[in-house]
């Protein structure tokens, strides 16, 4: 007969956590216990968990395990951001990056993690490294919370200080993983967690309105950002797949971040990614200033990080000007994100997809 297969903890939640302390004949508050040495103090093992009673932490060793990421490279870049590629237990490769906004004086002003939620991607966008992949695997909430928690450490040894804000801008949708994504945004912000405002967390979606609605019901305290890219069904069909479905095209997507808006009292920001000759133009400014006209929110203009196998090119410095010039004109509210970490192959995807090529090339 085969041994029943351990309990990874890390796929538990708070209550989850209670519940098995009561199983295991202890009182419910033993649980908190654990979810604080599991999401507050990073506890690898049970020998770590001292003020746990003995007798608990055998029965925990026979019963369950704790599986965190392994880390199996990191890249540094000029502008110092950082990329860590991480192997699942599954053996598949997810990866995060460190983003520090660093002012002329050196100080560090903000430290991000773009953070992954999925392994690959459905989304099929033309311009994605991640979408090159497909859909591979879900990630569960200890999963995301670990990339967070793995290089919120790499923050403290590195600029001295903790991470302050967390983007889900990573590989994968996360509306695709969502229960798992909200579960995980509670870890971050429990107080026995990292303690995270939920203002300092971002969530980016391609747009799947259903689900932008049910957070809105759910009355969710962390922003949200749309991936834009296009500002009609034409231009947008063309580059993402999401958008050729009449129930989540431009249309019902404005409709749902309406609907956000009006439940929740908070505007989505638009992310927009700049392609040359395709969404640059100025007639295409005056088009997005038309959808934040609709439903207003802030314009985040993305250069695009060129990604290998993708027919996109960045839009020189005049196409920009002339692009935002519009924008500025309409009254939008607009900033410009330049892309980090060229080098080091930061858009999101590009190392995964590396190592997989690698893998199977060797296999």
């Amino acid at each position: 007969m085969h041994a029943p297969a351990l309990i990874n903890l890390r796929t538990l939640s708070r209550a989850e956590l209670e519940a098995l302390a009561e199983r295991l004949g202890e009182p419910r508050y033993r649980g908190r216990q654990l979810f604080k040495w599991l999401y507050g103090k990073g506890a690898t093992s049970f020998a770590q968990m001292t003020d746990l009673p003995k007798t608990f932490r055998e029965a925990l060793e026979r019963q369950a395990c704790i599986r965190t990421l392994e880390p199996v490279r990191q890249l540094i870049a000029r502008d110092q951001t950082v990329k860590v590629l991480f192997r699942l237990p599954s053996g598949r490769h997810v990866e995060a990056v460190l983003i520090p906004d660093v002012e002329a004086s050196g100080q560090v002003r903000r430290l991000t993690v773009c953070v992954s939620s999925q392994v690959g991607c459905a989304m099929g966008c033309a311009f994605c490294a991640t979408g090159l992949m497909g859909f591979q695997q879900n990630l569960t909430a200890g999963e995301i919370y670990d990339q967070v928690w793995q290089l919120n450490r790499l923050a403290e040894a590195r600029f001295g200080r903790r991470i302050t804000n967390v983007v889900y801008m990573g590989m994968g949708e996360p509306l695709l993983n969502y229960a798992a994504v909200l579960e995980s945004i509670a870890f971050l912000t429990d107080p026995d967690g990292l303690g995270l405002s939920p203002r300092r967390i971002t969530v980016s979606t391609v747009g799947l309105a259903r689900r932008i609605r049910q957070l809105a019901d759910e009355g969710v305290r962390f922003r949200l950002a749309v991936s834009l890219h296009a500002p009609t069904n034409a231009q947008r069909s063309a580059i993402m797949p999401v958008n050729r479905n009449e129930q989540t095209d431009l249309d019902d997507l404005i409709e749902a971040i309406r609907y956000f808006e009006q439940k929740t009292a908070q505007k989505v920001t638009y992310e927009y990614c700049l392609f040359e000759g395709f969404n640059d133009r100025p007639e295409d400014a005056q088009r997005l200033a038309d959808i934040v006209a609709q439903a207003p929110g802030k314009v985040n203009l993305m250069l695009y990080n060129p990604v290998e196998g993708a027919p996109f090119r960045r839009p020189s410095e005049e196409r920009l000007e002339a692009f935002l010039r519009v924008l500025v004109a309409r009254g939008v509210t607009v900033t410009v994100r330049r892309s980090r970490g060229e080098e080091i192959q930061a858009a999101c995807g590009q190392l995964a997809v590396r190592e997989q090529s690698i893998a199977e090339a060797v296999s």
